[in-house]
């Protein structure tokens, strides 16, 4: 015979014991259903830019600075997988630039897809260069390299195409040449680009320079560097990072017009992107955006330290969701807990 007791005492050990399981599968369904930053194990890069084509999407990165750019796809923006070599300095057709292979991006235009990247050229000076492929994996061969001639450097070169078709060219003049009374600054420019995207039109707008308090301007060396462009509700945003790479203050700001050649203005709120260090988050920057798989979301996609007590060129993928809130435009990061998988991934 069983006592009372002892039949109630064991019914709420396995209750509880019910309770726990069914608690531990909730939270493994949620976690599968969840990423954490940084993603897809990519180290060792800079200057994320990502492409979304056909239901994939596609990583191109500052990743092989001697020889070239890498490429990894995903189907979620999380699960990336190296492809191989997207653009090859040693292949037939692209033996120019002898090194600093840098911020590569990709866009689908006219049938085709364009590389802007930037390296340095046999008289010392980085510059852009556009490389064009009939698959988004390339091989990119050089078309115009470099794309135009100036006597100084330039680097992070970013296309946009407006809604009417016409292209332009976001491009920053690097510090390292461009002295303005004293001081190394880096500024970003714009300029319309002929329809086969081979050659710039009318003169050299400058977009945005350093201006704002937290861009070190009381310092000898500035930057305003790497330019992503969208437009929302006729608007446009142009995004971009200040202050050095490799320091944990490198963050990011945006500037908007209501014309792609400007003039810009600064968000007074800005950078809308920094360090969080209590996260482990060091110098989130070099952005690009793109959709979600379903296309309702905006994701940001930029690059953080990999050692946030050692900041260096050593960094890694972050994604993170971007949004509108009254004409501002929002980032909900830097984020290193558990984020509800992009919408519609699978």
């Amino acid at each position: 015979m069983v006592m009372p007791g002892v039949s109630q005492k064991l019914v709420k050990i396995l209750v509880l014991i019910f309770i726990s399981i069914l608690l531990l599968a909730r939270e493994e369904i949620v976690l599968a259903n969840t990423y954490t930053n940084p993603v897809g194990n990519i180290t060792n890069i800079g200057d994320p830019f990502v492409l979304k084509y056909r239901n994939k999407y596609y990583l191109y990165a500052t990743s092989m600075p001697t020889l070239g750019f890498k490429v990894w796809v995903a189907d979620n923006l999380v699960d990336w997988e190296l492809a191989g070599m997207a653009f090859d300095s040693a292949g037939e057709g692209n033996k120019w630039g002898i090194g600093d292979f840098w911020a590569p991006e990709v866009i689908n235009y006219d049938g085709k897809f364009y590389m802007t990247y930037s390296a340095r050229d046999l008289d010392g000076h980085l510059k852009i260069a556009l490389a064009v492929s009939d698959d988004p994996l390339g091989p990119f061969i050089n078309q115009q390299a470099p794309l135009f001639e100036r006597g100084l450097s330039f680097i992070d070169g970013h296309i946009f195409i407006d809604d009417d078709g016409t292209p332009y060219l976001y491009y920053s003049k690097d510090c390292s040449e461009n002295i303005i009374d004293g001081k190394h600054i880096s500024q970003i420019f714009v300029q319309e680009m002929s329809e086969d995207l081979t050659g710039l039109k009318g003169e050299a707008v400058l977009a945005v320079e350093p201006s704002q308090s937290w861009e070190g301007i009381s310092e000898q060396w500035q930057w305003n560097e790497g330019a992503f462009v969208l437009k929302y509700q006729g608007l446009y945003y142009l995004m971009y990072s200040a202050n050095f790479y490799a320091s944990a203050e490198y963050s990011i700001g945006y500037a908007t017009a209501t014309h792609p050649l400007g003039p810009w203005t600064k968000y007074e709120g800005n950078p809308i992107l920094k360090q969080d260090l209590w996260q482990g988050v060091s110098g989130p920057g070099h952005n690009s955006v793109t959709l979600s798989p379903d296309y309702s979301e905006f994701f940001i996609v930029y690059h953080t330290h990999s050692y946030p007590d050692l900041p260096s060129g050593d960094r890694t993928v972050n994604i993170d969701r971007l949004y509108f809130e009254d004409g501002i435009l929002k980032i909900k990061g830097p984020t290193r807990s558990p984020q509800l998988l992009p919408s519609g991934s699978k």
